[in-house]
């Protein structure tokens, strides 16, 4: 009987081990994904609808902020405001795919890709002089189902990358931009 207690024991502490380290593995996945350009490796580290929902709301957020909410007796102002979402809503959903993620989070441009530059070869992309993505992160966990890993861009603004737990595994869910600060 006490063999089963232990085993049971050792069992969950095992379990409650590998769902907390998760996020590390995420991170690992994720940046080596990014470096390798592989687009199918990290499809399955992101959870692009999520990602993409909070990334419009961020947007639209900060647009109506900027410019204020239009008068409702400006219809012209309102139809504006609903291009201008519109716009976001179609940028996000281009960018946000596994190979605009790898560019935006390994800090290369998209245009290069999409402007015809070759692809690096393999030893080019495994480059240890090249960015790393989330290299000098903070992490923190929020709560038992979201982890965050903090970085701080060229101005020095807080980029918080999201994960949140998905049974056992872990995914990118959120990206929280500093567009408070934005001018």
């Amino acid at each position: 009987m006490k063999k089963w207690l232990w085993l049971a024991a050792a069992l969950a502490l095992v379990l409650l081990g590998w769902t907390a380290i998760g996020p590390y593995r995420t991170v690992n996945a994720i940046r080596d994904a990014a470096q390798a350009r592989d687009a199918a490796a990290m499809a399955r580290q992101v959870d692009f609808p999520a990602l993409r929902s909070s990334l419009k709301a961020q947007l639209a957020d900060h647009l109506l902020r900027k410019n204020g909410a239009p008068s409702p007796d400006n219809p012209l102002a309102i139809f504006g405001l609903g291009i201008a979402n519109g716009l976001v809503g179609s940028l996000v959903d281009t960018m946000v795919t596994p190979t605009g993620l790898g560019a935006m989070m390994e800090g290369r441009k998209v245009w290069d890709r999409a402007s015809g530059l070759p692809p690096p070869t393999s030893s080019e992309a495994r480059d240890a002089s090249k960015p790393r993505p989330l290299e000098d992160a903070r992490y923190r966990y929020e709560s038992l189902s979201r982890f965050t890993a903090t970085v701080h861009d060229d101005q020095g603004r807080p980029v918080v990358f999201v994960m949140t737990r998905h049974g056992m595994d872990w995914k990118l869910s959120d990206i929280r931009l500093p567009l408070q600060d934005a001018p």
